[in-house]
C-alpha cells in the first residue's frame, strides 16, 4: 500500500472535492489551480509515473478525460483546455503518483500556468458545477 496523498484522496482518508470517479480512475480538483475548473486525472492503481503503470491504465486515464473534460467545459462555460503532466521531479512533478492536469480555459482570459488562490467555498460552488452536469450527462 502507497501512502502518497493521492492515495489518501482514493481510499477517502482526506477530504477532496471530486468531480467524477469510476472503477479505474478518480478526477478532483486541484488545491493549486491555474484556471478555474483546474481538475486531476489520476488512476486509481498506484504507478510513480506513466512509465511505471500499465499501459491499461494510461488507457483509461485518456477515457475518462475524453469523457470529463467536454463536460467540464459545459458545466464551467470553457471554450477550451490544456492537458499536462510533469513526469519526474526536474519537469515540475510533485506528487509521486501518475495524474494528468486538465485546465479549461476561457475567451478573454490571459494563458497562464501560474497557480492561482482560490477560496475552498468557491472551489466547492465550481466542483459542484462540474458534478451537476456530469450527473445530467449520466442520466442522458
Amino acid at each position: 500500500m502507497h501512502d502518497d496523498l493521492f492515495e489518501k484522496i482514493i481510499r477517502r482518508e482526506i477530504p477532496a472535492e471530486i468531480v467524477y470517479e469510476n472503477n479505474a480512475t478518480i478526477v478532483f480538483m486541484n488545491i493549486n489551480p491555474v484556471s478555474r475548473g483546474h481538475v486531476l486525472v489520476v488512476p486509481k492503481h498506484y504507478a510513480r509515473d506513466l512509465q511505471s503503470g500499465s499501459e491499461e491504465d494510461a488507457i483509461e486515464l485518456m477515457k475518462t478525460i475524453y469523457h470529463v473534460a467536454p463536460r467540464i467545459m459545459k458545466a464551467l462555460g470553457a471554450t477550451g483546455y490544456n492537458l499536462g503532466m510533469n513526469h519526474g521531479a526536474i519537469a515540475g512533478q510533485e506528487v509521486f503518483h501518475t495524474h494528468i492536469h486538465l485546465m479549461p480555459r476561457y475567451e478573454g482570459e490571459a494563458r497562464t500556468f501560474e497557480k492561482q488562490g482560490i477560496p475552498p467555498e468557491e472551489m466547492k460552488e465550481i466542483a459542484d458545477l462540474i458534478r451537476k452536469e456530469m450527473l445530467l450527462a449520466k442520466n442522458n
